[in-house]
């Protein structure tokens, strides 16, 4: 007979990331081309350069959604019964009084401070084969200081996940991880983008190195973090690192703890558009990370995850869809316990 024992409280899960209002628009491959952009890039505009392309495609219809890498990972997690919050920053407007409404909806905790700037929003040239390319007007979230934040944001959390698309701003990024390391915490990292890579590569080699335990990094990112293909690349990220974890799309991803790599295949989707698919994949894995559950079920929690949301556009999952994922969580929160009683 099993004797009883007490159940580990849920870690909490603090983000930090670009506070975003995301435009989502359906367009064609010529339409990204004649803008110059990379498709599947992330590209930083100014207000004048955002205005010009939200004028460019004004008759095509948008979807509006609260979002940001961070945000969506934060999102996810609160959505799957686990306890998040957000670092960020806001315009005193109303798309910043839209998205802290839709963190509290989502259950997540904002902890968002306020900016003469306006809100930053994002927009999400969506092509038909599902990639998307960014045009990110940061406005208010790059108003972002270090001294904006202090130790008394990370008391109470034992999870911080950053978005890379924060790492350009060196000293913020760095007093973050340091405060967090000061609070014991277990600190996940975002690639974000292989352009945001290719920028930071220094820095985010010193950072992963020294500060980092969980790197998230799709096929182009860790092929710029690391110069090899995917299964090599997860190796050698966590040679930096506790874990790693390396996305391949439709053919699912590796992980490693720097033993042995783990394949774990994708599950069948309908691709619409891949918007946060990396965000719910990361926000699976931390989910699990938070429960104690071992690195496998952890990828593939954020698997079934982010095989949901690629099957609509933008990061909304439906009720019933949430309902799956928690019930795979459920099931392997129960054997987990099952375990070590």
């Amino acid at each position: 007979m099993h004797s009883k024992t007490n159940i580990t409280p849920m870690k909490k899960v603090l983000g930090l990331g670009n506070a975003l209002t995301d435009i989502l628009l359906q367009v064609s491959e010529d339409d990204v081309r004649e803008l110059g952009l990379a498709k599947g890039s992330m590209n930083l505009i100014d207000i004048d350069q955002a205005q010009a392309i939200q004028r460019c495609f004004a008759h095509v219809r948008k979807t509006m959604v609260a979002g940001g890498s961070a945000a969506n990972t934060i999102n996810a997690i609160a959505a799957m019964g686990g306890k998040s919050a957000l670092i960020g920053k806001l315009g005193a407007d109303d798309i910043g009084v839209f998205y802290r409404s839709d963190l509290i909806k989502n259950g997540a905790l904002p902890m968002l401070l306020q900016s003469h700037l306006m809100s930053g929003c994002c927009t999400v040239l969506i092509t038909p084969d599902g990639e998307r390319t960014f045009c990110t007007y940061l406005g208010a979230s790059a108003d972002l200081k270090p001294d904006d934040i202090g130790k008394d944001a990370f008391r109470g959390f034992d999870i911080f996940h950053i978005e890379g698309y924060m790492v350009q701003n060196h000293n913020l990024i760095e007093k973050a991880v340091c405060l967090a390391k000061e609070e014991g915490m277990i600190v996940s990292l975002d690639l974000a983008s292989f352009n945001v890579v290719n920028e930071n590569y220094d820095f985010l080699h010193y950072l992963v190195d020294n500060y980092v335990d969980i790197v998230f990094a799709n096929e182009d990112e860790s092929y710029a973090y690391t110069h090899c293909q995917p299964d090599e690349a997860v190796k050698t990220i966590a040679k930096e690192c506790e874990m790693a974890i390396v996305k391949v799309g439709k053919r699912g991803s590796y992980i490693t703890d720097g033993d042995m790599v783990e394949h774990i295949g994708a599950i069948t989707s309908n691709c619409l558009d891949s918007t946060g698919a990396g965000d719910l994949y990361a926000a699976g894995f931390l989910y699990g990370i938070a429960d104690g559950l071992d690195m496998r079920r952890c990828a593939e929690i954020g698997t079934l995850a982010a095989g949901r949301v690629v099957e609509v556009v933008g990061t909304k999952l439906s009720d019933d869809t949430w309902e799956e994922i928690k019930r795979l969580c459920a099931l392997y929160r129960g054997f987990h316990h099952m375990l070590f009683t």
